[in-house]
């Protein structure tokens, strides 16, 4: 019995609807991407790190706790997991090797993300996505069902993962805190809470500093203190980035992301997936915030709990987009076209918003609260909206992306679209 379930032939041209998801994804992925440019490294999981001046400033973190984070990063990879199956079938179907085109595209990826995040920004995610995507090729023939059951066995393994690590945190605050704990002990907590809790007033100037002060400056931190960053990424969300990537394999197999199923049946992801998930994330904000963001809580309620919530949310939040734009009109072609260009979007964002928040750039780094970090975001949303459609009517591709496929062909793609000629 075979256990291929792949198309025998790829499909032909651009899919519409893969396009107006990535759109959103990568549109979205800077509503929280934006934190982390803006501000020091904790404010991205705690807002009274830095940031939150008043009740918008926590109403942003709750909705963006709530709606955005996590939903479009995993929706990203949802859709680079369907972005590898394509390219593969494409492969196969004329004629060409599909591990050869697929691993040339991984390794031209993955030092593009190395560039990204030493010379512009840390905050990168492609050299998570080119390791982890080389490992997805072993499961393109699998078919849909156990691509499913394989995704849901890694997002247990990443839950147990992160609740061992949240048991962790609450036995090494307890031991830190018990009457006589040994310098060791404190030391230990203090340790863990690094990247979660709120600054010391030294360490909060050391980090402005540095973000307001020049390029050579950061650049040297990225290669000497942050030199293992990517490789770190891999552990710790590793399972969890397979798994999406799988799942997004599943949903084009089944036709979920090429828009192929009923309305009704869209309605039902939805509805599923929003029903349980913004209540149990609403529950998680109240939780958090009660306990005025205290490691063990962020621990406990941000990273380990809202693991089997998220792929629910990322459903919902896919079959909403596709239900939203079933009918052609300006924004959805537009939104299409940022989705088509979304590796540019992507980098563009990282060099746009480091030239407007860094010292070498406009140096807005820790001046703006978290609410006035809607305005840099919508701003980008318009720009992103504004050149990728008169762009991509003139040229095939966006500019990295005519980059990342040149690289990887080792040739010169022809960038500019052919005049259509007339009717004779």
């Amino acid at each position: 019995m075979t256990d291929i379930a792949a198309p025998d032939t790829a499909p032909a041209g651009r899919i519409a609807t893969l396009d107006l998801v990535r759109g959103v994804a990568v549109m979205g992925i800077l509503a929280m991407n934006i934190v982390a440019f803006a501000m020091p490294e904790a404010a991205y999981v705690n807002p009274t790190a830095y940031g939150n001046e008043g009740p918008a400033d926590l109403a942003s973190w709750a909705f963006s706790f709530v709606f955005v984070d996590g939903k479009m990063r995993g929706l990203f990879s949802f859709l680079f997991g369907a972005s590898i199956l394509l390219v593969i079938q494409r492969a196969e179907a004329s004629g060409r090797s599909p591990a050869g085109v697929h691993y040339s595209r991984m390794a031209v990826l993955l030092v593009l993300g190395m560039v990204h995040f030493y010379l512009i920004w840390w905050g990168d995610i492609l050299t998570l996505y080119a390791p982890i995507g080389m490992l997805a090729f072993f499961f393109h023939r699998i078919r849909t069902s156990r691509l499913v059951v394989i995704a849901l066995f890694l997002l247990l393994f990443q839950f147990l993962f992160f609740a061992m690590f949240a048991w962790q945190a609450q036995m090494m605050a307890a031991a830190a805190a018990a009457p006589g704990a040994s310098r060791e002990a404190v030391q230990g907590w203090v340790d863990m809470q690094h990247g979660f809790a709120r600054y010391a007033p030294e360490e909060l100037r050391a980090l402005l500093d540095l973000y307001r002060g020049g390029y050579a400056g950061q650049v040297h931190v990225r290669t000497t203190e942050m030199l293992f960053n990517p490789l770190n990424g891999l552990w710790q969300f590793g399972g969890e980035t397979l798994a999406y990537m799988l799942l997004g394999m599943a949903a084009l197999k089944s036709g979920f992301l090429t828009g192929a199923w009923a309305d009704r049946s869209y309605r039902r992801v939805l509805i599923l997936g929003f029903g349980i998930g913004v209540p149990a994330y609403a529950a998680l904000a109240w939780w958090i915030i009660r306990d005025d963001f205290s490691v063990q809580t962020l621990i406990a309620g941000w990273i380990a709990a809202t693991v089997p919530l998220r792929p629910l949310m990322i459903g919902a939040t896919a079959a909403l987009v596709i239900l939203l734009t079933r009918k052609d009109g300006r924004l959805t072609h537009r939104i299409a076209a940022a989705g088509r260009a979304a590796f540019t979007n992507y980098l563009g964002t990282s060099i746009l918003m480091t030239a407007l928040f860094y010292g070498f750039g406009l140096g807005l780094y820790g001046h703006l609260s978290r609410i006035e970090l809607w305005i840099p975001v919508i701003a980008a949303w318009a720009l992103m909206l504004l050149w990728s459609k008169p762009w991509l009517d003139r040229f095939r591709y966006g500019p990295f992306e005519w980059l990342w496929r040149s690289l990887s062909r080792r040739r010169l793609e022809p960038m500019r679209k052919e005049p259509e000629s007339s009717p004779g």
